[in-house]
């Protein structure tokens, strides 16, 4: 038969009592314990059930007050964007009236440089031409201008487009986020959804960068405008100077032409006169001639009496009256042939110089006329400045050197 086995330790009275304390006091601050983590479990669970409410709603606060503030810079930019391109527009059209005018400069010039070929470089002319190649420097550096402005301009409207793109992206976004709710479809976990991107910046960079974009825009619009306006002004004064310049030009042709009519007159009026003189005087040294010739005779005569007088023989060879008589018809024979000699030589130089004079009339006449012929054809060849201005079909064919021919039908 088996023995039974007794355990070993024996308790007393007082470590029952105090065991059975012991096991109580634990359960019941076991139960405390419990108590206290259920408590501090319900708060902590209505805690963060109110505190993920209020996150979602100020979130979804914020992003609503994000959509609204880059809606109204989309609004300031769109605005700003159709000002720029409306301004672009206008500047184009400057331009372009720009380099019209400054096309149409070249029939003035050629007229001009036409005129003062024929004219071979006359002082008036040299005006016109400085004046018109000033206004055409004027115009094309305003078209210079216009291009660098509008460079500037399609600079600042493609920097706005560009923004404007993307405040049209992120409003996208951030209105689907503000959709988005706890049970939206589409949510889930994802990795490091606390990074910060690369390039991220702050609502006040982000406020800044649109509000350059926009003074940027409306500070080159008004680069754009004042330019716009000093083109208008430049193509006015211009116009002025050239109609000034035109007015002058031609009073000054029409009063030189006068001068050369008058000056025509007054050579032909001496030319005739001095004809008539030397024609006169021609006559007049013919007849001196005839009587320098007539005078040989008595010359002649008297000497003859005077040399066959000393052969008279002895006492007859008297200086007797005749004697005198005749030596002085020969010495006033002599003295007259030397006087009508001095005045043909006077008049012979008298008639060199109507000639000579004559000579330089007539060239001046010629240089007066052919003066005048080359001044009233330039006066013709202005008339093309009176022509009423081109259509832009005869301004094309103008610059491309097409000329339409007229037809002819024949009945």
């Amino acid at each position: 038969m088996a023995t039974a086995l007794r355990p070993n330790t024996r308790y007393q009275p007082p470590d029952w009592f105090t065991n059975n304390y012991t096991i109580s006091t634990n359960a019941e601050r076991q139960r405390d314990a419990s108590h206290q983590v259920r408590q501090e479990s319900r708060f902590l669970r209505n805690e963060t059930d109110n505190q993920t409410k209020w996150d979602q709603h100020s979130n979804n606060v914020r992003l609503a007050d994000r959509v609204d503030n880059i809606r109204q810079w989309k609004e300031i930019l769109e605005k700003t964007l159709a000002d720029i391109d409306k301004e672009i527009a206008d500047l184009s059209d400057a331009k372009e009236l720009t380099e019209q005018a400054l096309e149409a400069k070249n029939l003035p010039m050629d007229v001009a440089i036409e005129c003062l070929t024929l004219r071979e470089g006359r002082q008036g002319i040299d005006v016109e031409v400085e004046v018109i190649e000033g206004i055409k420097k004027a115009l094309q550096q305003k078209v210079g201008d216009s291009f660098e402005q509008l460079c500037l301009l399609q600079e600042a409207r493609q920097q706005l487009q560009a923004d404007l793109q993307d405040k049209n992206i992120a409003l996208g976004i951030d209105v689907d986020q503000y959709n988005l709710s706890d049970r939206s479809p589409g949510i889930s976990f994802k990795p490091d959804s606390l990074r910060v991107p690369k390039g991220s910046t702050t609502p006040q960079q982000w406020e800044d960068f649109s509000r350059y974009n926009k003074e940027r825009a409306e500070a080159e619009m008004k680069a754009s405008t004042c330019l716009r306006e000093a083109i208008h002004h430049t193509l006015q004064q211009c116009d002025n100077d050239l109609e000034a310049q035109r007015i002058a030009t031609e009073y000054a042709y029409r009063k030189r032409i006068h001068e050369f009519e008058r000056a025509k007159g007054e050579l032909e009026w001496q030319k005739k006169n001095t004809e008539e003189e030397i024609a006169e005087l021609e006559n007049d040294i013919r007849g001196i001639e005839e009587k320098i010739r007539a005078k040989i005779a008595p010359m002649k005569l008297a000497q003859t009496r005077l040399e066959n007088r000393t052969y008279r023989p002895n006492v007859e060879l008297c200086r007797d009256a005749p004697q005198y008589g005749l030596t002085d018809e020969v010495k006033q024979l002599e003295a007259t042939k030397r006087a009508l000699e001095e005045k043909l030589k006077q008049a012979k130089h008298a008639l060199d110089g109507l000639e000579q004079n004559l000579h330089r009339i007539n060239d001046d006449l010629a240089q007066k006329i052919n003066s005048l012929n080359l001044d009233n054809k330039c006066m013709d060849v202005r008339k093309k400045l009176q022509i009423r201005p081109q259509t832009a079909l005869e301004r094309n064919l103008t610059l491309t050197g097409i000329q339409r021919e007229r037809s002819h039908i024949l009945a």
